[in-house]
């Protein structure tokens, strides 16, 4: 995977030498698997995915698991495809949507809202944003673990405040050392522990220009 990564004319990231993609993208995206929930999931969300990390890492060492790398963006999930298809992952698949409008449809109907047991975003948003739009995706009991570099205090309070209006609690926070010379990385995990209000997810991009922290 990480050669084809190299030879991607499109990666959709700075960091593609394989030496270096195998501490900053490989070994970070398995840090995650400190949360047990997270190895634990079945079904897994991989929200704002953009060049495939965790989700494309998580699928490799998580093989009873199904993880859908949701991505607006063509471009990027065309990526993934490519990716998906270099290393033989035949357990994850790229969902080309925004995350309200995925997390609006019943899993019945194709969607993804309440059909997921664990949620993951990597350098994709403020905690607020994150608990947002990970709740309607989550079933009840269901985690949310956000790769977070030095998590500020007033973020973290936003966080909190976002996630008690939509259902959610901030469970804990880790420290994490996932490579020599990694420095600031946390998890934080957030749990579903109350239904998602019905009128979640909002309309697309009213997270970001309203958020509710």
């Amino acid at each position: 995977m990480l050669e084809a990564l190299a030879a991607e004319p499109d990666p959709h990231t700075t960091i593609s030498d394989p030496e270096r993609a195998r501490d900053l993208h490989v070994a970070d995206s398995l840090s995650g698997l400190e949360v047990d929930d997270l190895g634990r999931a079945r079904r897994i969300a991989d929200m704002g995915a953009g060049p495939g990390f965790p989700g494309l890492v998580l699928a490799i060492a998580l093989p009873g698991a199904r993880v859908d790398l949701i991505e607006s963006s063509g471009r990027k999930t065309a990526v993934i495809d490519r990716l998906l298809g270099a290393a033989k992952i035949h357990n994850a698949r790229s969902v080309t949507a925004r995350l309200e409008d995925w997390a609006r449809v019943p899993p019945q109907l194709g969607g993804g809202r309440e059909a997921y047991d664990a949620a993951t975003a990597r350098a994709l948003a403020s905690l607020a944003l994150l608990v947002e739009y990970a709740a309607p995706l989550l079933r009840p009991g269901g985690v949310l673990v956000a790769w977070k570099g030095a998590l500020p205090a007033a973020e973290l309070d936003q966080g909190r405040a976002a996630a008690a209006r939509v259902g959610m609690e901030v469970e804990d926070v880790l420290r994490v050392v996932p490579f020599a010379g990694a420095e600031n990385r946390r998890l934080a995990v957030v749990r579903k522990t109350a239904p998602t209000p019905e009128r979640f997810p909002r309309r697309a991009g009213m997270a970001a220009k309203r958020p509710l922290g």
